[in-house]
């Protein structure tokens, strides 16, 4: 059995794309598989168990302390081959790699532009650090083995295997969707990280042109957005479970199956950052047979329409959204209609399983 050994010092243990995706799709192929990350205790699964990396504390200690932590925790797993999530392991994964081990590199984002959106960081030094780290990350990629989550890294990495960020399609029993009560009124869904950059304004502002309707952000958001998203608008129809806590995936499935939603919204501003990206969001909301209205971003509008499973409108219209809402509402039979056709193309083409065998036929390349 070849042993491998996942790490992230960022993200949640149960992430998404980690867990839930990559490392039970190699546990369930045979591989043993560990994963380094922050959490409480180690935990055991068949074939896969969580080594439970101590909280480093603040931003700083995390990248320095923690990092190397990370990597003497790795080393001693005596592993095969290692598979890292963060741009700030890549010194550990250098380390592994001068230690005559396999090591794969797992581009989760765009960290050229990603960088540009730190809003921690004053505005002055974000294009500074940004092409540092480009010209870093650049020159060390090339020591590693390249999995990319978006199709569009291939332009800084030619030599990355691109594996989507597609959702794994929902085993739900037959009439479970079609079973979901339809509210009183238009209900609007957001899933994933509630920040700035990803829309939490232009779905919290949805509100001022549409007096009856809710608005729900369920994921992570920081407590001093929370307020400032909340005293901007009507706090007893802008509904945000996540502030300052993790949202686990089972908790947001729960939120798709509950009712038949208006809309599952993705109406990200405009910058290089979000221009590119095919959102994680779309395909889940497209999986549990929920219309779409999203930015109308090509990539995104290529798949929208492509598919017929929603709407695309300028994210910077609040007016063009709220009727984008407006029309999905006083149209039931059309809405529903694109919800299935969204699920159906989410059931043939956008899903985990399309990129499970991509994945292993990957690792079958190096180990």
């Amino acid at each position: 059995m070849h042993k491998v050994v996942h790490i992230t010092t960022v993200h949640n243990p149960f992430d998404n794309r980690i867990f839930h995706r990559e490392c039970k799709t190699l546990a369930a192929a045979g591989y043993e598989v560990v994963l380094l990350a922050e959490h409480s205790s180690d935990e055991s699964h068949e074939n896969l168990s969580i080594r439970a990396l101590p909280s480093a504390g603040g931003r700083l200690a995390r990248m320095s302390f923690g990092v190397w932590r990370a990597f003497r925790m790795a080393f001693a797993e005596r592993a095969e081959l290692y598979h890292f999530h963060d741009p700030e392991l890549i010194p550990a994964g250098l380390l592994l790699r001068l230690l005559g081990k396999r090591v794969i590199y797992d581009i989760h984002e765009d960290n050229l532009t990603a960088i540009r959106q730190r809003e921690y960081l004053p505005a002055w030094l974000r294009g500074l650090i940004a092409k540092t780290f480009a010209l870093t990350e650049t020159g060390a990629s090339y020591f590693f083995h390249l999995i990319l989550a978006e199709r569009y890294y291939a332009e800084r990495f030619p030599h990355g295997e691109t594996i989507l960020n597609y959702a794994r399609f929902p085993q739900l029993h037959e009439g479970q969707l079609a079973e979901r009560p339809r509210p009183e009124h238009p209900r609007l869904i957001y899933t994933g990280n509630v920040k700035a950059y990803r829309g939490a304004h232009h779905h919290a502002n949805l509100l001022h042109h549409l007096p009856d309707a809710e608005v729900f952000l369920v994921g992570r958001c920081d407590a001093h957005l929370a307020a400032e998203l909340q005293s901007a608008a009507d706090p007893t129809r802008l509904h945000i479970e996540g502030i300052g806590s993790y949202i686990p995936h089972e908790r947001i499935v729960e939120y798709y199956l509950r009712e038949r939603w208006t809309a599952g919204l993705a109406l990200f501003p405009p910058n290089q950052h979000t221009l590119h990206k095919e959102l994680t969001k779309l395909f889940e909301y497209m999986a549990y047979g929920i219309p779409v209205i999203c930015a109308n971003f090509p990539n995104l509008r290529e798949i929208v329409e492509t598919t017929g499973c929603g709407l695309c409108v300028d994210p910077e219209d609040g007016e063009a959204a709220a009727e984008a809402v407006r029309y999905l509402w006083e149209h039931p039979e059309e809405a529903q209609q694109m919800g299935e056709r969204g699920r159906k193309a989410a059931r043939k083409t956008y899903n985990w399983e399309t990129q499970a065998d991509k994945l292993l036929a990957f690792y079958a390349g190096i180990v």
